[in-house]
């Protein structure tokens, strides 16, 4: 869950195992969604976006290191739009085969 590596990993350099585990040691998680449990999923990312983030920052300029760069809290803000809106767009067309309705 990107919110999870974001909020908790780069910002507060939390070691935090994967929310689902993957199928094997050292592999990336990935979210099966045979039998997966939408309330699950939403409990889930409503815990990683309740971190108190910007409530705890003086500034949206405050920085993290994580690895070899620097994060602005304002970037992974930023960041966090962008992999909304990206992911939001891919759906429209989904649900656009599903019921013949277009966005506007």
């Amino acid at each position: 869950m990107v919110e999870r590596s974001w909020f908790q990993v780069v910002w507060n350099s939390e070691r935090v195992r994967a929310h689902w585990p993957g199928k094997s040691h050292g592999m990336h998680t990935e979210f099966d969604a045979t039998g997966a449990d939408p309330d699950e999923a939403f409990t889930a990312w409503r815990t990683a976006c309740a971190r108190a983030l910007v409530a705890a920052a003086t500034s949206l300029d405050e920085t993290t290191h994580w690895r070899d760069e620097i994060f602005s809290l304002r970037y992974v803000l930023t960041h966090m739009i962008e992999e909304y809106a990206r992911h939001n767009g891919h759906a429209d067309p989904l649900r656009e085969r599903l019921d013949g309705r277009t966005g506007e």
